[in-house]
């Protein structure tokens, strides 16, 4: 699938894969893809995140406070956690349903918003960010990227 992404989506699951890390986890969540999100910082999830008033450093405290600090992560490749690899898959069915051939952040922050259970979607509550209002905000972003869509 991550041939579909785009280069800053992929740029996102490089960057999830090093807050997990930083962390101490051993997979990568929900949460550490929002954190992704916003540590690439150019792409439309980014500018919605921002908009939202998340910024990275208080979103990662926020992390901590609420899964906390692991002991120390494998030099391996982290897996993703099952909340996770649903969010990716939800990525590539929201490009689909767009009819877009790439997966962007966008894509992967409308995947992430699907899930109002996990921890990023606490994460985001903790900061009164609607995950319903986040998705329109994204939605309107995509109308205007992606006029034919």
């Amino acid at each position: 699938m991550f041939e579909k992404f785009t280069d800053r989506a992929r740029q996102v699951i490089v960057l999830s894969q090093n807050e997990a890390r930083a962390l101490g986890h051993n997979s990568i969540g929900t949460e550490h893809i929002l954190l992704g999100l916003l540590r690439e910082g150019g792409g439309l999830a980014a500018q919605v995140l921002t908009s939202l008033g998340l910024n990275l450093e208080d979103a990662r405290l926020r992390v901590k406070e609420t899964v906390g600090q692991g002991r120390s992560a494998t030099a391996e490749p982290l897996p993703f956690a099952p909340a996770a690899s649903a969010v990716l898959q939800a990525s590539n069915e929201e490009s689909v349903r767009r009819g877009h051939d790439r997966i962007g952040t966008e894509h992967i922050l409308l995947g992430l918003l699907r899930d109002r259970e996990s921890v990023a979607a606490r994460v985001l509550g903790a900061y009164g960010a609607d995950p319903a209002h986040a998705a329109r905000a994204t939605e309107e972003l995509v109308r205007q990227y992606y006029p034919a869509s």
